[in-house]
């Protein structure tokens, strides 16, 4: 579903601030995989992910998605095949606009648009069920306008919008991070619920070591622009945070002591 070959990105180069965010990275995922990505700041995760969804082009190697070679696509022509949720639950949606009208947008997201106006009786039945499924109450607000919505409300309208046309590959950049952790709880299993039931390819980036644990059948682990470690299911199913934090150090060579705070 996902081949990444070789990819590099160098920001500033040649300047006192030239700093190598991605050096050769490797990834294929089959489709149904829930991969989570941990790592300190600094250790790539973000660059990965906008590399993907083509926020700016790498320096060099290919991005495959669904047999797609999408590697000199913009990020508009990128948007048919990907679904993102950002950490910032204001980035999802449209502040001034009403909850159906955001997921109005969402539905006809990386399609060719037309002269139609307004929502459809259809669509707006079609709304109001899924927000069913996020146990809310938003399927009683459709009309309110999204800037209204909690940050956690905010941010599962956000899910729901990123998923709701089964987009080929869904990029989750650390979504929960801005939440409390009751809220973060929540869009969390509203998340794990979302993918299987829509058996969605998924790539999560966390700082939370117990989460990445915790959900995705698979657990890979950056630093430095590179991916150290990379677990299947089997391999991390009876792992600790400290078996985790012994595996980076050993990869490494370096102490995790200052990034410990960030990943437990």
């Amino acid at each position: 579903m996902l081949k990444i070959e070789n990819i590099t990105k160098t920001f500033s180069p040649g300047t006192a601030n030239e700093k190598r965010a991605l050096k050769g990275v490797s990834l294929h995922m089959k489709p149904k995989d829930f991969v989570t990505v941990i790592g300190g700041n600094g250790a790539g995760k973000s660059t990965l992910l906008n590399a993907i969804a083509g926020i700016f082009s790498v320096d060099s190697g290919k991005i495959i998605i669904d047999g797609n070679d999408v590697t000199k696509l913009p990020e508009h022509q990128r948007a048919q095949y990907i679904g993102r949720v950002f950490q910032d639950p204001r980035m999802g949606t449209a502040t001034d606009m009403t909850i159906e009208e955001n997921m109005s947008m969402a539905l006809r997201r990386g399609k060719s648009r037309t002269l139609r106006k307004g929502i459809t009786k259809k669509e707006k039945d079609m709304f109001r069920e899924y927000l069913h499924m996020l146990d809310l109450g938003l399927e009683n607000r459709m009309s309110a306008k999204a800037g209204l919505l909690s940050g956690g409300q905010r941010q599962a309208l956000t899910l729901l919008m990123a998923t709701m046309t089964k987009p080929k590959l869904l990029l989750l950049d650390e979504h929960t991070a801005a939440l409390d952790p009751k809220t973060a709880k929540k869009v969390l299993e509203l998340t794990k619920k979302i993918i299987e039931e829509e058996q969605l390819t998924a790539l999560m980036i966390t700082h939370n070591m117990k989460d990445a644990l915790k959900h995705g059948n698979r657990l890979m682990m950056m630093h430095e622009g590179n991916i150290l470690i990379d677990l299947q299911e089997e391999q991390k199913a009876n792992l600790q945070v400290t078996d985790l934090l012994k595996m980076f150090e050993k990869a490494s060579g370096a102490s995790a002591t200052n990034d410990r705070m960030l990943l437990v």
